[in-house]
């Protein structure tokens, strides 16, 4: 197999688990009373809907990308604190559930193993990255919804520092980028090696 193809591959890989993730998002923030994923089209597997120019070229160039973020309205959720936790928590939940579904497709299709376990890989590599609490990650919008009021205003005070941390926590060689990276390696082989145990 070519190193084209194995690029095109995860890409596309890529492509389904973020569709995925997105389409979570959308569909517990449906089922909690809020239609503005639906009105916005994003109640939807269909990868176009969920695709950011940017961040899917990004992705073309870097091989770190982006979707667009579901749109939400907390005030039609009738807890809007934790109804917005549960919605962020949706999306990693959605790719490790992919990612075990994937796992029992190669015991029945063995054949496939190393394509399926590239995909187990890539839906436990999005479900870590964003289970991140650091905004405007789902990390930090589920930790925001189970945190006591008095600890919440301060959490939330943080979320103007997000963008900041996260390019610090991802651009190689910086001070913390090898927390990332420890975080990153030492997580996926905890779950991966769970999920094909």
């Amino acid at each position: 197999m070519t190193n084209f193809i194995i690029i095109l591959i995860q890409i596309l890989s890529v492509f389904i688990a973020s569709s995925v993730h997105e389409f979570a998002h959308a569909l517990i923030a449906d089922k909690l009373g809020d239609n503005t994923p639906r009105y916005n089209n994003r109640l939807t597997l269909n990868p176009i809907a969920h695709v950011d120019p940017i961040g899917a070229l990004s992705l073309f160039l870097f091989r770190f990308g982006w979707s667009k973020p579901v749109p939400i309205n907390p005030n039609n959720f009738q807890n809007p604190i934790w109804g917005t936790a549960l919605v962020s928590i949706a999306g990693p939940t959605s790719n490790i559930l992919l990612a075990v579904l994937s796992s029992l497709f190669i015991r029945v299709f063995p054949q496939f193993s190393y394509l399926v376990i590239s995909f187990i890989i890539i839906n436990c590599a999005l479900a870590l990255f964003n289970l991140i609490p650091i905004a405007p990650l789902d990390g930090f919008k589920f930790v925001t919804g189970i945190l006591p009021l008095k600890l919440r205003l301060k959490w939330e005070n943080l979320e103007k520092y997000g963008p900041i941390l996260l390019v610090l926590l991802i651009l190689p060689y910086s001070p913390i980028s090898g927390i990332f990276t420890n975080y990153m390696r030492n997580g996926l082989d905890l779950i991966v090696n769970t999920i094909l145990f």
